[in-house]
């Protein structure tokens, strides 16, 4: 499990410990680093409503280093993201595999990031370690099903916000599709390879 850490801050009130990720949070700054799970996304909700709660015309910026994971529970941080009006950007730091992709996608185009060494994976939906024994036919059938509604959902998803058509997505996520920085870029899936310019942009302080 992710452990944060703590700084010490002189105040008024003399030196206090404050977790880091407080600190980001002031500076609309926050992460995901692990897999997609229902806390992880729960606690990311949690942290983007109540930016947008706050100030809804000031950027948000998501670092995102993650394998993927729970489907639906990465859907509710895309759909999140989608319906907010405050401007989201992600920044892959290390891999945005699988639900991780998707949630770089929830972002607009112009706000995709990556670090150089970055990557991104897209592929298929599964069921990862689904045990079927016992499983009456017409049951495994309906799971299927939905299986296969899911997968073209994601389709959809990375079709239109990568300009690409779904049948040409639906060939390519067949099996484990990987893009170092510069391939995610000529692909639509990122906008930028963050160089040492825009990255002193990027860790330029903002407070609430």
């Amino acid at each position: 499990m992710y452990q944060t850490s703590n700084i010490l801050l002189e105040s008024v009130r003399g030196t206090e410990i404050v977790p880091i990720d407080d600190i980001f949070l002031r500076e609309r700054r926050i992460f995901l680093v692990g897999s997609v799970t229902d806390e992880s996304c729960n606690d990311l909700i949690k942290k983007l409503l109540y930016l947008e709660s706050t100030d809804n015309t000031r950027p948000v910026t998501v670092f995102l280093n993650s394998p993927g994971g729970s489907v639906w529970d990465g859907l509710s941080v895309y759909d999140t993201i989608r319906l907010m009006k405050s401007p989201v950007t992600a920044v892959v730091t290390g891999i945005a595999a699988s639900m991780g992709s998707i949630l770089l996608l929830a972002c607009e185009k112009e706000n995709r990031l990556m670090l150089p060494s970055s990557r991104i994976m897209i592929h298929d939906c599964s069921w990862s370690t689904r045990d079927f024994g016992g499983v009456k036919p017409g049951v495994i059938q309906e799971e299927l099903d939905m299986l296969k509604k899911t997968n073209e959902r994601l389709i959809s998803i990375i079709a239109d916000r990568t300009g690409h058509e779904p049948g040409e997505i639906a060939e390519i996520t067949k099996s484990d599709a990987w893009f170092n920085a510069e391939e995610a870029v000529a692909f639509g899936l990122a906008s930028a390879v963050i160089d040492e310019k825009s990255f002193e942009t990027l860790i330029r302080k903002e407070t609430l």
